[in-house]
């Protein structure tokens, strides 16, 4: 079984940095599909980035465009998600998850939450004024 264990949150200031990890456990090979996903309290998940894990496309979304990065570490079967220029805004819990996209014959939007079948517990992300 596909375990995910998510690391690295944290509480920040305005403009701070704060480097996730997402670790995947008990797995044969690598899901395809890998994301991070938020929520934050009263609102619902919702997606952040996300990486094909085959050839390390990745897919942002606009809430953290250009502040956001997800990277991976296949050595370590990692996947990372850098977050530079924090904004409060950006205060929720952090879920890693993943999906066998390809065995699924997942494509297009990769930021349904609905696709992904293992999660992780949360990190919890807090950024202050």
């Amino acid at each position: 079984q596909v375990q995910l264990v998510e690391s690295g949150g944290g509480s920040v200031q305005a403009g701070g940095s704060l480097r996730l990890s997402c670790v995947v456990f008990g797995h044969s090979y690598s899901p395809e599909c890998m994301g991070w996903f938020r929520q934050a309290p009263g609102k619902e998940r919702e997606g952040v980035a996300t990486i094909y894990t085959g050839d390390g496309n990745t897919d942002y979304a606009d809430s953290g465009k250009g502040r956001f990065t997800i990277s991976q570490d296949d050595a370590k079967n990692t996947v990372y998600l850098q977050m530079n220029s924090l904004k409060p805004e950006d205060t929720a819990v952090y879920y890693c998850a993943a999906v066998y996209c390809a065995r699924a014959g997942y494509s297009g939007n990769y930021f349904r939450t609905a696709w992904y079948t293992y999660w992780g517990q949360g990190t919890q992300v807090t950024v202050s004024s």
